[in-house]
C-alpha cells in the first residue's frame, strides 16, 4: 500500500501545483473570479473542449496554451496511475488494512502465530476449529495474498523478528505466542523480544536443531516443539505400538461427537477447593467422565489420580468423556 501511495503522490502533487498556478494565472491575467478561474483551469488541463467563460486576451491565450502543454501529459499520467491502483486493488487493500488494525486494537487474550508455513498453517487451523482468537504474522507477500483470499482470520503483513510488527499484532494484550519459523535463530530472537514486551505471555516455539530447544527455553520459551523429532518418534511407535498411537490420535487429539478430552481449571469452579477429594465429590459415578490427570501449580503432573486425591484451587484437571458427561462433571464441581 505504501508503494501505491508513493505512485500517486508525486504526480498528484505536481498536478495540484499546476492547478494552483492555473487558477492564479487566470485571476491575474483575465481578472476572473476564483470559481471561473478554477473552471477554466480544469477544462484547460483536461482538454474537454467546453467553451470559455469570457473572451481571452492575447496574454490569456498564451497562458492557456502553455498550461495545456505543461499539464496535458501530467494529467493523463495521473489519471492512468490512479486507475491502475484501483484495478490492482491497492485502495481496497488500504481500507482492509485499516479494518484489520481496528480489529487488532480491540483484541485481548488472543494467540499470535509467527509464520504461516506448514506448522503455522496447522496451528491456525486447530485454533480456528477450537474457536480461539488468533493473529498470524507473515512476511511473504504471496502467502499473505492467500490468507486474504481465505478471509478466515486476522493477519499482519510483516516480519515477526521486528518488535514493531509484534506490537502491531497486539503482543502486549496477547495471551500466547507460537513461533513456527524454520530458522532457529529467528525463533530465538522472537522469543527474547516477546518475553520482554509481555512477561506474562505463554510462548511456544519450534526448533529444528538438537540443541536449540535448551537455548529457546533459556530465552523464555515455555514449551519447545521439534517437529522432526516428534515425527520420527511417531513413525517408530507406529511400528512397535500402532494401536496405542492410533487410539491417542484418533480419540484424544481429534474432534469426535462421542468423546472429548478437556482441561478444566479449578480456579473457575466455586466448589473445587482444598479439602475435597475426587472420591468425596463423586464426580466419576455421577457424571460418567473420568479424571485421567492433574496438573499441579508447580507444573508437576499426576497421571490417573486416585479417588483420595484432594483437589487444590490451583489444579488443572484433565477429563475424558462425552460432551454431556463433561458438562455434568463441570456442573457438579461448580455446584450447579
Amino acid at each position: 500500500m505504501k508503494r501505491g501511495i508513493r505512485k500517486i503522490l508525486i504526480p498528484g502533487l505536481l498536478l495540484s501545483i499546476v492547478i494552483i498556478i492555473g487558477i492564479i494565472g487566470y485571476m491575474l491575467i483575465e481578472d476572473f473570479p476564483f470559481i471561473e478561474a478554477f473552471y477554466m483551469t480544469i477544462i484547460t488541463i483536461s482538454t474537454v473542449g467546453f467553451g470559455t467563460a469570457h473572451k481571452f486576451s492575447e496574454g490569456g491565450m498564451l497562458f492557456a496554451s502553455g498550461l495545456i502543454i505543461v499539464s496535458f501529459g501530467l494529467f493523463a499520467y495521473t489519471v492512468s496511475t490512479f486507475t491502475n491502483l484501483v484495478v490492482e486493488g491497492v485502495f481496497n487493500d488500504y481500507f482492509t488494512d485499516r479494518k484489520l488494525k481496528k480489529q487488532i486494537k480491540k483484541m485481548e487474550g488472543h494467540v499470535i502465530i509467527c509464520g504461516y508455513g506448514r506448522n503455522g498453517k496447522q496451528a491456525a487451523a486447530e485454533l480456528f476449529a477450537l474457536g480461539e482468537k488468533f493473529i498470524v504474522i507473515e512476511k511473504d507477500e504471496k502467502v499473505v495474498t492467500q490468507i486474504k483470499e481465505s478471509n478466515n482470520f486476522t493477519f499482519v503483513y510483516g516480519n515477526a523478528v521486528h518488535e514493531e510488527d509484534l506490537e502491531k499484532a497486539g503482543i502486549k494484550t496477547a495471551s500466547s505466542l507460537i513461533t513456527t519459523l524454520p530458522n532457529d535463530a529467528d525463533n530465538l530472537f522472537i522469543v527474547l523480544s516477546a518475553r520482554e514486551l509481555n512477561p506474562e505471555l505463554k510462548i511456544i516455539s519450534r526448533a529444528s536443531e538438537d540443541h536449540s530447544d535448551t537455548k529457546l527455553r533459556r530465552a523464555g520459551a515455555d514449551n519447545v516443539i521439534m517437529p522432526d523429532k516428534i515425527g520420527g518418534q511417531r513413525m517408530a511407535k507406529l511400528v512397535a505400538q500402532a494401536d496405542i498411537v492410533e487410539f491417542i490420535e484418533g480419540v484424544m487429539l481429534q474432534d469426535h461427537d462421542d468423546v472429548n478430552l478437556e482441561e478444566i481449571d479449578c480456579q473457575k469452579l466455586q466448589n473445587c477447593v482444598a479439602g475435597k477429594s475426587i472420591g468425596e465429590l463423586g464426580v466419576r459415578n455421577k457424571s460418567g467422565a473420568n479424571v485421567i490427570g492433574i496438573k499441579k501449580a508447580d507444573g508437576n503432573y499426576i497421571y490417573n489420580p486416585a479417588s483420595d486425591y484432594f483437589l487444590q484451587k490451583d489444579d488443572k484437571i484433565f477429563v475424558i468423556g462425552s460432551p454431556e458427561q463433561i458438562r455434568v462433571f463441570v456442573g457438579l464441581l461448580s455446584g450447579n
